[in-house]
């Protein structure tokens, strides 16, 4: 059994001012996110201007934010929202900041995608395939987030490398938070910017991210904890996190399919 590390999860304190590591762990997303697009855009026939990457990064932003927050209060916090809706969209309640759900805050991503794919006269996809390669960075930053929290930890288990984690009583458990760190922001990033490195055909490239994160999120769920407040939704295995992205399996295969299966106009296959 490993030892979890006692991290203050309050960075810095000073008089009314309080930083928390988790914050710190989004600011690191973005500006690593940034520094990727724009190292990207700085590419021959990128088709994009490094100076433009910073309106698109606050559209994002205002999509993680908002899209992650709704969906946690949505898909995981029903009762909250529906008993105490002041309260839970209240920024500076007790539960203002409580919880950010991944699928919440990518349907909040699609949002700042298509505004943004509007506001420069793009595709949507032109905006998807470039910016996709750079969020598992964040999404790994995110994950140590959680860890230092000491949230979202795995299911009890006997495997050498369990944790106790504060409050999630004395068994010890999946180090779920590590997992994903090491497949979403490690393995899943190598794999999607891999892939991104030659010329693909629209909708290709966040076709491999959809359908890679889907099916890696769909296993993980099986040694990470349910959420307290749903447990299981069905079958007493089935969690929300399952629910939420066997569909993004089904729109990255549709997504991979069409990308290589597209006609041009005269109806002749590419």
């Amino acid at each position: 059994m490993l030892q979890y590390p006692d991290i203050d999860p309050v960075a810095l304190s000073v008089g009314p001012l309080t930083v928390h590591w988790y914050g710190i762990t989004y600011l690191v997303a973005f500006s690593v996110g940034w520094w990727l697009a724009k190292h990207r855009a700085s590419k021959a026939g990128s088709g994009w201007n490094p100076d433009e990457i910073g309106d698109a990064v606050f559209y994002i932003v205002i999509g993680v934010i908002a899209g992650g927050k709704l969906g946690s209060l949505l898909f995981y916090q029903t009762e909250l929202l529906f008993t105490q809706p002041l309260q839970a969209l209240n920024p500076f309640s007790p539960y203002g900041f409580r919880g950010m759900s991944f699928h919440g805050g990518f349907l909040g991503v699609l949002a700042a995608f298509w505004l943004y794919a509007r506001h420069t006269n793009r595709s949507f996809f032109q905006v998807a395939d470039f910016f996709a390669p750079a969020f598992p960075i964040g999404l790994g930053a995110g994950r140590i987030g959680n860890f230092i929290n000491g949230e979202l930890y795995g299911r009890i288990t006997d495997v050498p490398w369990g944790m106790v984690f504060p409050h999630a009583g004395p068994e010890p458990r999946h180090p779920n938070q590590l997992y994903q760190f090491f497949c979403e922001g490690v393995i899943l990033f190598i794999v999607v910017w891999v892939f991104s490195s030659k010329p693909r055909p629209a909708r290709a490239v966040s076709g491999v991210f959809v359908i890679s994160y889907g099916i890696y999120r769909f296993f993980i769920e099986f040694v990470r904890q349910p959420d307290a407040d749903l447990g299981f939704v069905a079958f007493n295995w089935l969690t929300m996190g399952q629910v939420l992205s066997f569909p993004m399996i089904l729109v990255g295969l549709y997504l991979l399919y069409s990308a290589y299966n597209a006609k041009p106009a005269n109806g002749l296959k590419k």
